[in-house]
């Protein structure tokens, strides 16, 4: 079996299309790229897309093949798009129940929920900086902001972002922080619930 490297984008993009956990990403690929034979929708050209970026990868690639794949990428509606987005990113679809109970006690669970939605919402994690408390911060992006916000807050990096979590907390209040943390990233309160319910 031969191993690539690929970037966050990409990985995220193939996690988001995960169908049943443990799902592996040469299957999830051969489902993308229709390598099994199946028929690809005609409502749904994403898969179609992703094959041509990966059969035109050399080169010598002709600059009429880029014309066309970026004209046909414009033809798609915002509105596909934008449901299609709103789909695909669903920590539901990354995060392991079995790599979750793996985690050291509570903070540890706690830490690998937060860095599953944040590698599911990179572009407005940001919002976790908005739950607070009333007179504690709960998220910022550096260590020493969130030492000097408050005493006895015991920061932690979120695993692979330039966020830091307070963890000096009971876990009634990392599961609220959750579950403010899942509502702001556009989460439904149900959802919301379930994720919380991870802790």
């Amino acid at each position: 079996m031969k191993k690539i490297d690929i970037d966050d984008e990409l990985y995220q993009y193939i996690a988001s299309n995960t169908q049943s956990i443990g799902e592996s990403a040469s299957t999830i690929l051969r489902r993308l790229l229709n390598l099994n034979g199946e028929t690809v929708s005609t409502a749904n050209s994403e898969p179609e897309l992703s094959v041509a970026p990966t059969k035109q990868s050399t080169n010598n690639e002709s600059q009429a093949d880029k014309s066309d794949l970026q004209a046909l990428k414009k033809t798609q509606s915002s509105a596909t798009v934008t449901q299609m987005t709103q789909q695909n990113a669903n920590v539901f679809n990354i995060l392991n129940k079995e790599e979750l109970a793996m985690q050291k006690g509570v903070v540890g669970r706690f830490l690998f929920i937060l860095s599953a939605l944040h590698r599911t919402h990179k572009a407005n994690f940001s919002a976790v900086l908005d739950v607070q408390g009333r007179d504690r911060v709960y998220f910022a992006t550096s260590k020493e902001a969130l030492v000097n916000s408050g005493s006895s807050m015991n920061p932690k990096n979120i695993t692979d972002s330039e966020y830091w979590v307070m963890t000096n907390s009971n876990t009634t209040r990392k599961k609220m922080m959750l579950h403010e943390v899942a509502l702001g990233l556009g989460y439904s309160a149900e959802q919301a619930e379930k994720i919380r319910d991870y802790l």
